[in-house]
């Protein structure tokens, strides 16, 4: 295994800890007696434990090395499979490395542990390969991968040569992309010795916009202009403004369910971290998908200036906001930033032209979004219609409309009015009931 492995020329970039490093590490040793055969299992068993972990995490099942192999192909990032990622496989000679690198992966495939087993005294990769999940073991919001993973790895078993290998893989690449973009469709970033480390969100709330009753204007533009992005047409950065609890962070979230599948992927920062800004962009400028960087709750009180370093990525910077990347930001204020009669005192009115120039600074954040959608509070008959459209989704409520209706409206006036979220936390509230005896 060691031998193969350092013949590794794309692939060969892994990480020193990674468990097919430490394994060829392991094989090295074994061959060349270099340790006690304690020693090595133990070395072992560490390794057969981390893969149960990304086992478990993933829900793999069956042939575990198979599936680990699988996975390492599917999300190691280097110049072949960032290229299919964006354009395919096309002619020319870094192919040729690319079948050689999957000719010892299809070796690794089919790699015989029986010696290493039997001169140990161990059997844990014999059973690694016929390895059965607990059912429902993997968590829900990680099937995804666990289906990718699992697919790719059985295609690869049944292929016979690097070449079907090499197809397999780029096609793979060219339709669902490489590393964890390709496996994932929400990230949030964290900030490591100056880098900007983009992390999964795997437990994604999965509504849908048909989900978030009335609003229809609303969803509609919304809609277009996502589509228009999708699709790489002219489109505008979003803000979604108005009242507290009318859906605004749900429609774009409902938006990534809607459009994942066809390269939509959502990055959330939070203010503070607005200064990465063009790190995070200089990241994904380049990749296959179309980036929505989401911004919830967006507001800026009078002495706070980070506003300044958005304003300066949408628009009004050196570098032009590539068009894989749109901002999408959800706000109580339409304008933004706190705004004070202080703010109006060198104001002047000629035909209208605001002279302010401290009012100009504030207002021109919110100019920067062309497509801006206000939610606001229902009345009562359409917070009546949300409360009936949720409880139709639930029988087991077992109440009259009438006896729905009263209870709803009790229920708002003790908890905050009317709004769409009042009444999912209405729903909510009955459906923890106990049940009548």
């Amino acid at each position: 295994m060691n031998r193969q492995i350092a013949k590794l020329l794309l692939y060969g970039s892994l990480p020193e800890d990674s468990m097919l490093m430490r394994l060829s590490g392991i094989f090295f040793d074994w061959h060349h007696h270099a340790c006690d055969k304690s020693v090595l299992i133990q070395r072992i068993y560490a390794q057969v434990k981390r893969l149960l972990d990304l086992a478990t995490i993933y829900g793999f099942n069956d042939n575990l090395w198979h599936n680990y192999l699988a996975f390492v192909l599917m999300t190691c990032e280097n110049s072949f499979s960032l290229t299919c990622e964006r354009v395919g496989p096309s002619e020319g000679s870094v192919n040729r490395f690319a079948k050689a690198d999957f000719r010892i992966f299809k070796a690794l495939f089919d790699f015989d542990f029986a010696p290493i087993e039997a001169d140990l005294g161990i059997d844990c990769f014999s059973i690694l390969s016929r390895y059965q999940a607990i059912p429902k073991q993997a968590q829900r919001y990680y099937q995804n991968v666990s289906q990718a993973v699992r697919s790719l790895s059985s295609a690869i078993e049944a292929a016979e040569d690097e070449d079907a290998v090499f197809r397999l893989v780029t096609a793979y690449y060219r339709e669902h992309g490489v590393g964890m973009f390709g496996l994932n469709r929400a990230f949030r970033i964290q900030e490591q010795n100056g880098r900007v480390i983009f992390e999964a969100i795997n437990n994604i709330d999965r509504v849908m916009l048909s989900d978030l009753i009335g609003y229809e204007p609303q969803k509609k533009e919304l809609r277009q202009n996502a589509e228009a992005f999708v699709e790489g047409r002219g489109c505008n950065n979003m803000l979604l403004y108005g009242d507290a609890g009318t859906g605004k962070s749900t429609s774009v979230k409902a938006l990534l369910n809607e459009y994942g599948s066809q390269g939509l992927r959502m990055v959330e920062i939070y203010k503070h971290q607005f200064g990465l800004l063009s790190q995070v962009i200089a990241q994904v400028k380049n990749r296959n998908y179309r980036f929505m960087i989401f911004i919830d709750d967006l507001s800026f009180e009078e002495h706070e200036v980070e506003y300044k370093f958005l304003k300066a990525v949408i628009e009004g910077g050196v570098e032009t906001r590539p068009g894989n990347v749109l901002i999408c930001a959800t706000s109580n204020r339409r304008h933004l930033i706190q705004e004070t009669w202080n703010d109006r005192s060198d104001m002047e009115f000629k035909g209208d032209v605001h002279r302010s120039d401290t009012m100009e600074e504030k207002l021109s954040l919110a100019a920067r979004f062309g497509c801006a959608i206000n939610y606001s509070n229902p009345n009562r008959q359409q917070y009546h219609d949300i409360v009936r459209g949720l409880a139709e989704k639930y029988p087991a409520i077992g109440l009259s409309e009438e006896q729905l209706l009263q209870e709803a409206n009790r229920w708002e006036i003790r908890h905050g009015g009317i709004s769409g979220r009042t009444a999912q936390q209405f729903i909510n509230h009955l459906l923890g009931r106990e049940a009548p005896d």
